[in-house]
């Protein structure tokens, strides 16, 4: 197998809250999500983020949701004394995992990362949505703002209460934070290797290629993820967000985001 990795934060001033982590047959992306509100934590979501994709490399097993269980739990486990982890902010992110054995691909997502599986002939293109459908009228009031607009962080605001109100609830979203059984919610499946070409995994940041700014299929992605590496995708999305630098032509609630990106070619 042949691994790829790049990984940039979507501002210079501000800390990367992506990350991607390889491990013995296990492959990890992880976004933070922004906090704007009061999070009852010390350390805040690049730390939460960093010892969370440890503790998955470290808890690696042969099911990513007890994988990922492990995981939550331990890095709870990290700042229980210090920190107020039933405070409705507390430090969270999606994940997405993908696990290896000799015969089978197995993947988990949960919350708004993306795993591509590339047959060669076709993809399967794996995006929890469930964040977006919860907020979406939220969602819809930032996006019709420009990012100088007097009213664009009020939105924000909004949005990210709207968010926090239906976390981790039915009817609402699931994503990792401190409470290790919403692992149970995540999208899972298992594909043979026999039948995998390539796999990708993506950050919104860097989905936003497809999603966002239309710069492509699924397939001229992955196609120039084999050919040109994940950078290339990077430099892409990154040309579009400074072409567009108040968000007018391509609404969107960040003008450039965090962007990770992996990707394995099972067939190196």
């Amino acid at each position: 197998m042949r691994t790829q990795i790049a990984s940039e934060a979507g501002s210079p001033s501000k800390p990367n809250e992506d990350m991607a982590i390889i491990g013995p047959r296990i492959l990890a992306v992880l976004d933070g999500l922004t906090e704007r509100t009061e999070s009852g934590c010390v350390h805040g979501v690049s730390w939460y983020v960093a010892h969370l994709a440890g503790a998955i490399v470290a808890h690696a097993n042969h099911d990513p949701v007890e994988t990922l269980k492990a995981a939550i739990a331990h890095t709870a486990h990290l700042h229980r004394e210090s920190c107020d982890l039933s405070h409705i902010g507390t430090p969270s992110a999606a994940v997405g995992i993908v696990q290896l054995d000799e015969e089978f691909l197995q993947y988990l997502v949960l919350g708004d990362v993306t795993v591509v599986i590339d047959s060669g002939n076709s993809e399967r293109v794996i995006f929890d949505d469930r964040i977006e459908r919860a907020t979406k009228e939220f969602r819809r009031e930032v996006d019709s703002l420009t990012a100088n607009s007097p009213k664009k962080e009020e939105a924000l605001i909004r949005m990210k209460h709207a968010e926090l109100a239906v976390r981790n609830t039915e009817g609402g979203y699931w994503i990792s934070a401190a409470i290790p059984d919403v692992a149970n919610h995540a999208l899972v499946g298992k594909v043979p290797l026999s039948e995998i070409k390539s796999v990708s995994m993506l950050t919104d940041g860097a989905a936003r290629a497809v999603d966002t700014f239309g710069l492509g299929e699924w397939r001229e992605i992955i196609d120039l993820l084999s050919t040109e590496g994940p950078n290339a995708l990077i430099r892409r999305v990154r040309t579009a967000e400074h072409s567009d630098p108040v968000a007018r032509k391509w609404p969107r609630n960040k003008v450039s985001d965090d962007a990770t990106v992996i990707i394995c070619d099972l067939t190196a």
